[in-house]
């Protein structure tokens, strides 16, 4: 891929994350009067940290709202940042990191879930919506393990085959997953029949994706790629935090570490290629 067309990607997942940012905030006008009174359904969502959290903290539907602004918040900011910096040096690992920033931004589709309450809509709308906003976490968390496997030692040349590879991956796990779009957790989560398999090929890349970046710390003699695993563990944890947070713990939680992990791995793939 051309610096040009990286660049263009770049700015692709800016549009798309300032309309999906455009799009929450417009939604927040109609739904936030409604969340006194929503119902919050008893399902929790899932995993240790937030089943710590649940037993000290009440859902609180505008936390998890918040929460999904914050999203495509960070996609826009990160994306703005990563395309300031990286404008006219072509590392392949920023290339999959920005597909990670960008991912978050659609999760304001599971906005769809209060505004139905307003405007009742066909259960294929809800169902749509789940499934892209689905499509897009495969691609966030298989893009920081293309990104750590080409750090090892992947040939940048074959990163259209890596781009193809991981597209289409997402695209059918996405599609196969089933979602029932009467049921939705109480961080306005559709509920999906193999939620435990997305933990689980999260749990998988948690561990793969910094222990790629290891190899590459090791193999190229380049000790700066420890950091950057470092980061993008800490970023997982903090998307994964983010995305169930219906409580402000969570929030606040989950978006600190999902800054600080992008931040951390960003400057330093920065530093590397900067001496390069």
């Amino acid at each position: 891929m051309t610096l040009y067309g990286r660049n263009a990607v770049f700015k692709a997942g800016i549009a798309l994350s300032s309309a999906c940012l455009l799009l929450g905030l417009a939604a927040t006008a109609f739904v936030a009067p409604l969340y006194p009174a929503l119902d919050v359904r008893p399902a929790r969502p899932e995993g240790i940290f937030h089943f710590l959290v649940a037993r000290h903290f009440q859902a609180a539907p505008l936390a998890a709202h918040f929460a999904i602004l914050f999203a495509a918040l960070y996609s826009l900011v990160a994306l703005a940042l990563i395309f300031r910096h990286f404008a006219k040096t072509q590392p392949p690992e920023i290339f999959f990191i920005a597909l990670f920033a960008a991912s978050l931004a659609p999760e304001a589709l599971r906005l769809a879930i209060p505004l139905g309450e307003i405007w009742p809509t066909q259960p294929l709308y809800l169902t749509i919506a789940a499934r892209a906003v689905f499509l897009f976490r495969y691609i966030g968390i298989f893009s920081l393990f293309a990104a750590s496997v080409h750090a090892s030692g992947y040939q940048p040349t074959r990163l259209r085959g890596s781009i193809a590879a991981m597209l289409a991956s997402a695209f059918f796990v996405a599609l196969a997953m089933p979602v029932d779009s009467h049921l939705w957790d109480s961080s306005l989560n559709m509920l999906s029949g193999r939620g435990s398999m997305f933990a689980l090929v999260e749990r998988g890349v948690l561990v793969l994706a910094p222990a790629g970046f290891l190899v590459a710390a090791h193999s190229r003699g380049l000790r700066l790629f420890a950091p950057v695993g470092a980061g993008a563990a800490l970023a997982l944890v903090g998307r994964n935090v983010l995305i169930g947070a219906d409580t402000w713990a969570a929030l606040a939680c989950g978006a600190i570490f999902l800054a600080a992990g992008t931040w951390l791995a960003c400057t330093r793939v920065h530093r590397i290629y900067l001496w390069m």
